[in-house]
């Protein structure tokens, strides 16, 4: 089991903890639009091959478009033991419906 952010606990998050880890899953289609300032782009076809970087202990938090991929990663790392992976609901575009704003990408 994983746990799911909403838009404004994921700004608080990130403002009051230095010590969490954003990825996006998205393509890198979806990427050139933009990111979520300080995320590391990790797209969902390779977490499974890069799933043995992350640390289970280290608070992660994914996202895609809308939350549902995002959510099959955190279903997946949990089923791994990752007990630190929350998802991003509604994603990136529950981010900016929220007023939050997006960075170039790298």
């Amino acid at each position: 089991m994983y746990q799911e952010l909403n838009a404004l606990q994921l700004r608080q998050v990130l403002s009051e903890n230095q010590n969490v880890l954003l990825i996006d899953v998205r393509t890198e289609a979806e990427v050139a639009y933009g990111v979520i300032d300080g995320a590391v782009h990790m797209p969902m076809h390779l977490v499974p091959l890069k799933a043995h970087t992350l640390d289970p202990a280290q608070p992660t938090v994914f996202y895609c478009r809308s939350g549902a991929r995002s959510g099959q990663v955190c279903a997946f790392l949990a089923s791994r033991g990752h007990r630190n992976a929350y998802n991003l609901q509604g994603g990136v575009e529950a981010w900016v419906r929220a007023g939050e704003a997006l960075a170039p990408a790298a």
